[in-house]
């Protein structure tokens, strides 16, 4: 009795067991089935945007208004473009607004045609504190003030502006007095990056060009503040060497190199010059003019190019080895008031 009762349990447990078997089978045959079934649709999803997207491109293609890929830079072309057409467009509006309300051509008179003439020459006279004497000497002399200063540039196409820099003690009195007497007369080119010292006169001079070749002009002259200018004799003159580009035209001289640091004229670099302490050939520092390209030469350059003692053969060498016109012209000799001399020396 007892064995066959543990027979039944045993016949009930396993067949318990196969259910239970077949229902997981089944239920991995379902997930199976969902997941084939998932990848099928999303396949076919995926093939249908496909096919959309090559039958929208053909159907562009067909209609014309397909688009193909354009760089950064076509796209601002595109843009540049339509944006000119845009203007085009408005720009044919007013004229067709225009011819309707009898719109004629105005006529401009022959001097409004031409463009404004730049100045003939920039004159800087190099001057320092403590010399308004002199300035005004210079003004009562040549230059003039006010009303006849402007006549001079729009006539004659002569700018002339005194030339200083700045104290060492930046905002003192010094600077005070320049800046009262420019405010009167308006007649200056402060020089604000370079300190007022007698040492540097020749670096004044190469800061004056830089600084003046901005202010288009044919020529530009370095006059010292106790020279007279005839400024209608310096206007004829250089107007006469207008259509030649590179220009270096003064008083010409050499002269001695002075080695003895107890001698005036005492030139530190002596050596250089050689056995016979003789200057090259420049132009006198009284009175000397460069043309437009030599002043951008200097311009460009300035941090490069050497001073030496003074400012006229310091100016010299930097030419002497450009291919410029060297032009002695003896009516810059300032010795006195020859017939014809462009300037006068007053001491």
């Amino acid at each position: 009795m007892q064995r066959k009762g543990s027979n039944q349990r045993l016949s009930s447990s396993s067949s318990s067991n196969n259910t239970l078997l077949r229902s997981r089978i089944s239920f991995l045959m379902l997930t199976m089935l969902a997941t084939i079934a998932s990848f099928y649709v999303a396949g076919r999803l995926w093939q249908d945007a496909q096919n959309r997207v090559y039958i929208i491109n053909e159907l562009d293609k067909i209609t014309g208004q397909g688009r193909s890929a354009i760089s950064v830079d076509d796209s601002l072309k595109v843009i540049a473009c339509r944006e000119q057409q845009k203007k085009l467009s408005a720009l044919q509006m007013e004229l067709a607004a225009a011819k309707e309300e009898g719109f004629v051509p105005k006529r401009y008179g022959i001097d409004k045609d031409k463009p404004k003439k730049r100045p003939l020459v920039i004159i800087g006279i190099l001057t320092s504190f403590g010399r308004k004497n002199k300035r005004d000497a210079v003004r009562k002399a040549w230059m003039g003030t006010g009303a006849a200063l402007k006549m001079m540039e729009n006539e004659k196409g002569i700018v002339a502006r005194f030339v200083v820099g700045r104290s060492e003690n930046r905002g003192d009195s010094l600077d005070l007095e320049i800046d009262i007497e420019n405010r009167q007369n308006n007649d200056f080119i402060i020089l604000n990056d370079h300190v007022e010292t007698s040492k540097q006169l020749p670096k004044k001079t190469m800061y004056f060009f830089a600084y003046a070749s901005n202010w288009e002009a044919e020529f530009y002259a370095k006059v010292n503040d106790d020279v007279y200018v005839n400024v209608d004799a310096l206007g004829n003159t250089l107007a006469a060497h207008v259509d030649k580009p590179r220009v270096y035209m003064g008083c010409m001289k050499s002269g001695e190199v002075f080695s003895e640091p107890n001698q005036k004229w005492y030139e530190p670099e002596w050596w250089k010059f050689g056995d016979g302490k003789s200057y090259f050939r420049h132009a006198s520092g009284e009175i000397f003019v460069i043309s437009h390209a030599l002043a951008k030469f200097v311009s460009i350059n300035r941090s490069k190019l050497r001073t030496y003692a003074h400012d006229d053969v310091s100016v010299g060498s930097w030419f002497i080895g450009l291919d410029i016109k060297h032009i002695d012209e003896k009516k810059f000799c300032c010795s006195s008031w020859a017939s014809g001399a462009i300037c006068a020396g007053v001491r």
